[in-house]
């Protein structure tokens, strides 16, 4: 079966323990920058599909792994995003803005 998408580091051992052959290659930075944007996508999709929990932490995973490609500590990405809340806002209003006039 062809996948030709971005898996998590035990994965090939696992396809092992299944007497299957897994072929893989090393990403180069560009590769594996586009593979993460396609996973985030793949993750999100899939939350949206069953909103399980287990997927939300694959979608921090990823976001993790994105940041990380950019030198970007979880802990810098946390105080960015606190930042952000503090002059924006948060969501725990549950505002909808409908329109402007």
């Amino acid at each position: 079966m062809k996948y030709d998408k971005l898996v998590r580091d035990k994965i090939p051992e696992i396809i092992k323990k299944d007497n299957l052959t897994p072929v893989t290659h090393i990403a180069d930075k560009q590769e594996y920058w586009n593979k993460l944007k396609k996973k985030l996508l793949e993750e999100t999709g899939e939350f949206m599909a069953t909103e399980k929990i287990d997927e939300l932490a694959d979608i921090i995973e990823v976001i993790n792994a994105l940041a990380k490609t950019k030198n970007i500590t979880p802990a810098e990405l946390e105080r960015i995003r606190a930042k952000k809340s503090k002059t924006r806002g948060s969501f725990d209003k549950k505002i909808i803005l409908e329109h402007t006039k």
